[in-house]
């Protein structure tokens, strides 16, 4: 069961990564930052499943880049 709910998680945070880079590049905001802080947190899920520590580390840092960045921007 753990097996199958990573294997479905991982593809989600990797469409959902990919959909929140085409709308960031054609400047959809907050929807493409909100889809990459979306596809940050999912992965960063996967990672602490995984035990990956350079996968947490990443994600877990996008995580926090990607809230400050729309908290920032939308408060101003």
């Amino acid at each position: 069961m753990k097996k199958e709910l990573v294997f479905y998680l991982k593809w989600l945070a990797t469409f959902v990564t990919i959909a929140g880079a085409i709308c960031t590049s054609i400047n959809m905001y907050p929807e493409g930052p909100a889809l990459l802080n979306l596809g940050a947190f999912i992965w960063l899920i996967v990672s602490i499943i995984w035990r990956e520590w350079s996968l947490i580390i990443i994600n877990a840092t996008l995580l926090i880049i990607y809230t400050v960045g729309l908290v920032v921007k939308l408060l101003t």
